[in-house]
């Protein structure tokens, strides 16, 4: 099996093409993905149910899970399980409790107040892939945060099995989380129904979630008119710095924690040590043998490097222009560095800091850019849920201190309607002095 390939000692001007993902033709999947959503927008539930059969081989009679379905997937959890989601769900309450925004009022100028109000977005969605890993733990980074916005309407959408049922650990999720509704409909039919609305499933405002290349393409289209998505995204990645004191078993468990996400995932290692290369070849050779999902994980280290680096300083450089969703520093020096990094997801300090603790129960949230968006984009937040609203007030003396300037400027632009309804306020005032 040939691993991961070795890169040693690349110059800056090489970093662009060394940092660049797996390419993939979305032309083909472009025009099936619109396909799809305009049936969806014409035929509502029909054509979901008949995407439903075609993609996920069941035939559906009722889109929503009932309360049936939500007892039974209580006596199907583990108690083990449940208080794993309980722990999760309260760190996570906690982190984005913590979110809350603070209002200021500010003066700008005499009689001139200005403020801003956070209000939640009030219908948001939810995807949560269901496949060959069902991602429960999504439902409680998305949900978590979006209650605690107060999000009004809470819509949640999943691939149903061939029985016509959801994941039970989704559903207990889902429970604990506060989701109002709950649909069994996968892919890109799932993004249509919850960009359009059906006769089923409410229209929303804003999607998120993660999902395969058809569900990305799906999102970033309804997206051009139709409603907000969380960040555009593609295949998950972890970037591991690390020196000649890094744990070669560490390391090799967290690239291949990341790598059996599927097969267009990617992983990187930035070390200044030539022999630790050596021994994570090792370790990923020993342990890629017990994981289940060795197939997967293989073909993800076909497209993954190791990548020698001078010191410690240089690899950051390296990881910023990477810009990973997951960094992983587990050098000598990991607060120093911390300092210095500028484009990253989400990152994790020291040996023990292992993405899964960030994946599952540290926290913090795990919906994060990928492709290098993490450049501009953020990790999904309370804010992801709320919207900013400004406010202003102005008494006479706020006319009376940027009246001119605001004609002034309105003038200079040509936009001579905005000039008069200043002037028409601070003649007002003139004639009542």
């Amino acid at each position: 099996m040939r691993f991961m390939q070795k890169i040693y000692y690349p110059k800056p001007e090489e970093w662009p093409l060394l940092t660049e993902r797996p390419h993939i033709d979305t032309t083909q999947l472009t025009a099936t993905v619109q396909a799809v959503l305009d049936d969806i927008r014409q035929d509502g539930d029909l054509a979901v149910k008949r995407y439903e059969e075609k993609f996920d081989h069941v035939k559906l009679d009722d889109l929503a899970v009932s309360e049936e379905e939500m007892q039974e997937a209580e006596q199907l959890v583990s108690t083990e399980l449940r208080e794993a989601l309980i722990l999760a769900h309260g760190n996570i309450a906690k982190f984005h409790e913590a979110q809350r925004f603070k209002t200021i009022e500010v003066e700008t100028a005499s009689g001139v107040r200005c403020w801003q109000k956070s209000m939640p977005i009030e219908k948001v969605g939810l995807y949560i892939p269901g496949g060959t890993a069902p991602l429960f733990s999504t439902v409680l980074m998305l949900a978590t945060p979006a209650k605690i916005a107060g999000c009004k309407d809470i819509v949640l959408c999943s691939p149903p099995n061939r029985e016509g049922k959801l994941h039970p650990a989704i559903l207990v999720a889902a429970r604990i989380a506060g989701v109002s509704r709950i649909y069994k409909i996968g892919g890109v039919q799932a993004i249509g129904a919850m960009a359009y609305g059906t006769e089923t499933v409410p229209k929303v405002y804003k999607i998120f979630g993660p999902g395969n290349q058809y569900v990305m393409a799906a999102k970033q289209q309804v997206s051009l008119h139709d409603v907000a998505i969380d960040m555009p995204a593609g295949p998950s990645e972890v970037c591991v710095i690390a020196d000649e004191t890094s744990n070669a078993e560490f390391i090799a468990a967290d690239l291949l924690s990341q790598a059996e996400h599927g097969s267009d995932s990617q992983v990187v290692l930035i070390t200044t040590s030539e022999e630790k290369i050596l021994e994570v070849e090792k370790q990923i050779s020993l342990q890629l043998n017990e994981l289940p999902r060795k197939d997967i994980a293989e073909k993800t280290l076909v497209n993954s490097k190791m990548v020698l680096v001078k010191d410690t300083h240089e690899a950051i450089a390296l990881s910023n222009c990477y810009a990973p969703e997951h960094l992983i520093i587990c050098t000598r020096d990991f607060e120093h560095l911390s300092t210095i990094v500028t484009h990253a997801g989400s990152v994790f300090l020291g040996p023990y800091a292992c993405e899964s603790a960030g994946d599952y129960a540290s926290g913090t949230n795990h919906t994060l850019p990928t492709h290098g968006y993490a450049t501009a984009y953020s990790g999904v937040c309370l804010d992801s849920f709320c919207r900013k609203v400004t406010f202003q007030h102005l008494t006479p003396q706020g006319i009376l201190s940027i009246g001119k300037a605001v004609e002034t400027m309105a003038e200079n632009e040509q936009l001579h309607a905005h000039c008069h309804a200043m002037t028409v306020r601070r003649k007002n005032l003139e004639n009542n002095l």
